[in-house]
């Protein structure tokens, strides 16, 4: 339902969804500005029936009460306050009613579900893609599970890691690992992450099995090397000597849909077989490689 969209918040050089970054290049969609400083005359200008906004819309109610007394209905996205995958997921029914889409979109989400039960190894003799995904990555040995950490480092110096309730660690268990923070914010603000000392992250996460370096915030590394630059402290852990250091993609964060894929990328990492398609190794250095 792309072409129901005319305008974005968000700028054709801020999209790795190819679809939307070519339509705003060809003029399909326009950039009406930041959801905090919206150019209400091109909004206008265009008749937008409907303005989309995520729960950021909270830290700017004035754009909401503006965009509301033009006579444009406001809806809010509350899905990041889903921390269950499947319900973030399970969005995507809303905009299929919204845009009169509901097969395309239940068949969206039965797909990703299926990805996400294949990652555990379960529901695989109910889908034949599912049975040939969870063959190709089978259930680790029975032991210890390996752990995985899950951050990215701030330009304040800060690690930045998600709560032990957010969604990526629940992925991380749904893979076949085991999320390296057990009771990490629980019971704190609906913020998804919390920022620590590098020195506390370095005692809980020393010895994890991966570390993987979320690309969402500060853009993604291209080697192990970088990431030392961010933190010399890194090179102990355990991850980095052994070659064990991913990275997401960039897109990530922006396909909401696609977090079954994500489980399954995961599950590959672990277990060492098969592609995966938002989440790659990092190299080590040029030196070291050489």
């Amino acid at each position: 339902a792309l072409d129901t969209i005319r305008l974005s918040g968000t700028d054709a050089d801020g999209w790795y969804i190819k679809e939307a970054r070519e339509a705003m290049k060809s003029g399909k969609i326009l950039y009406a500005g930041k959801y905090s400083a919206p150019d209400y005359e091109r909004i206008l200008a265009e008749g937008c029936g409907l303005a989309v906004e995520n729960t950021m819309i909270s830290h700017a109610p004035e754009v909401r009460e503006k965009l509301e007394s033009f006579g444009i209905p406001v809806a809010v996205d509350y899905s990041s306050y889903e921390t269950e995958p499947l319900g973030r997921m399970e969005w995507i029914k809303f905009y299929g009613a919204l845009t009169g889409k509901e097969e395309q979109a239940s068949a969206a989400f039965d797909e990703q579900k299926a990805a996400m039960e294949a990652a555990s190894g379960d529901g695989a003799d109910a889908d034949p893609d599912a049975a040939r995904r969870a063959e190709r990555k089978p259930v680790p040995e029975e032991g210890r599970k390996k752990t995985v950490a899950y951050f990215y480092i701030t330009a304040a110096g800060m690690v930045n890691v998600r709560k032990s309730s957010d969604y990526v660690p629940k992925l991380i268990e749904q893979a076949g690992g085991e999320y390296i923070f057990k009771d990490l914010g629980t019971g704190e603000s609906r913020s998804s992450s919390v920022n620590m000392q590098l020195e506390e992250f370095y005692s809980s996460v020393k010895d994890a099995d991966f570390l993987i370096y979320n690309s969402a915030v500060d853009g993604g590394l291209e080697t192990v090397e970088e990431l030392l630059g961010k933190s010399g402290l890194l090179a102990d852990f355990k991850a980095v000597k052994e070659g064990n250091v991913w990275c997401t993609a960039r897109d990530l964060y922006q396909s909401s849909m696609a977090l079954g894929t994500f489980a399954e990328d995961i599950r590959a990492m672990l277990t060492g077989q098969g592609e995966t398609v938002y989440l790659y190794r990092l190299p080590a250095g040029r030196e070291e490689e050489q």
